[in-house]
C-alpha cells in the first residue's frame, strides 16, 4: 500500500499520538455547541492548531451528529508548496496522521483524474498542509471514512464545480474547502477585509480573489456547483491570529462556514 506520510505533524500540530489527541479532544471540548442541522459542506481553515484550531473545530463538532453517516470526505484545499494549474489528485492508498491512516477512496480519485482540469501529482500533495491539518480533526468526530483529496491551483470556478458535482453523493458525502482569509495586513484592516470576505461568501459569490482567501478558487467552484444552489450558509466562527496566538501587526483571517 502506497501511503502519503504526514508531513508538517510537529510543526502545525502535535507530532506525537497522545498529545495530538489530547490537542485535539480539548479543542474540541473548549469549542462551543451548536445545535443544527447536519452540514453537508464546510469551509475551514488551516493554520496551525494553536492559531485557528478553534475556528475549525467549531464546525468540526457539528459533525458528530452524522459521524455514522458520513463516509466519505471530499476535501479541497490550495496549493501552497508547488506551483499548479487546475487541480491534482494523488496516486496513494491513504493519508497518514500521528492519528492512524485514512484510506483514499481510489475508484472516485481514477474518476475525478479523467475530467477537465485534473491531474495526478504526487508532488502536489507531498508537503502540502491545507489538506494534512483537517484530517485529525475528521479522525476525532468522524467514525471509518474514506478520503478524497484535491489539491487546487488556479483552477477554473466552472472545473471545481464539476468536481463537486461529480462527488456530492448524498449524507454519505461530506464536502470540505480547507482555506484561509486575508493575510499579513494589520489587525483592523484585517477584520474589515475578513467582514467583506464573510459576507461575500454567505452570498454564495463566486467572485473571491486571492487576497480575500488562499482557497479562493475552491470556494468559487463550491459556490458554483449545481448541487450546492439550494444550500444555505452560515458563518459559526470567525477571527484573526491576533485574537489567538499572534501578534496584531500582520495577521491571518479564519473563518468556519457551514453549508446545509
Amino acid at each position: 500500500m502506497k501511503v502519503r506520510e504526514a508531513a508538517v505533524a510537529g510543526m502545525f500540530y502535535p507530532a506525537g499520538t497522545r498529545q495530538l489527541q489530547h490537542a485535539v479532544d480539548a479543542l474540541l471540548e473548549a469549542a462551543p455547541d451548536a445545535v443544527g442541522p447536519a452540514p453537508k459542506a464546510l469551509i475551514l481553515p488551516h493554520a496551525g492548531y494553536g492559531y485557528s484550531g478553534m475556528v475549525a473545530a467549531t464546525a468540526c463538532k457539528l459533525l458528530r451528529a452524522s459521524r455514522k453517516e458520513i463516509e466519505r470526505v471530499v476535501l479541497f484545499g490550495p496549493a501552497h508548496r508547488v506551483y499548479l494549474e487546475g487541480m491534482a489528485v494523488p496516486d496513494t492508498d491513504a493519508f497518514a496522521t500521528p492519528l492512524g491512516t485514512v484510506p483514499l477512496d481510489r475508484p472516485t480519485i481514477d474518476a475525478l483524474a479523467a475530467l477537465p482540469g485534473v491531474c495526478v501529482s504526487d508532488a502536489a500533495h507531498r508537503d502540502e498542509h491545507s489538506l494534512e491539518v483537517q484530517l485529525p480533526l475528521l479522525q476525532s468526530v468522524l467514525e471509518d471514512f474514506v478520503l478524497v483529496p484535491v489539491v487546487v491551483g488556479r483552477a477554473a470556478p466552472a472545473h471545481v464545480a464539476a468536481v463537486i458535482d461529480a462527488v456530492w453523493g448524498g449524507p454519505e458525502t461530506l464536502i470540505i474547502i480547507s482555506s484561509d482569509l486575508s493575510h499579513y495586513l494589520g489587525y483592523e484592516q484585517a477584520r474589515q477585509v475578513d467582514a467583506a470576505t464573510c459576507k461575500a461568501i454567505l452570498s454564495k459569490s463566486s467572485q473571491l480573489n486571492g487576497e480575500q482567501a488562499c482557497g479562493a478558487y475552491a470556494i468559487n467552484g463550491l459556490m458554483q456547483a449545481r448541487h450546492s444552489q439550494t444550500l444555505a450558509v452560515e458563518n459559526v466562527a470567525l477571527c484573526n491570529s491576533g485574537d489567538t496566538a499572534g501578534d496584531k501587526d500582520r495577521v491571518v483571517g479564519y473563518g468556519a462556514f457551514i453549508l446545509h
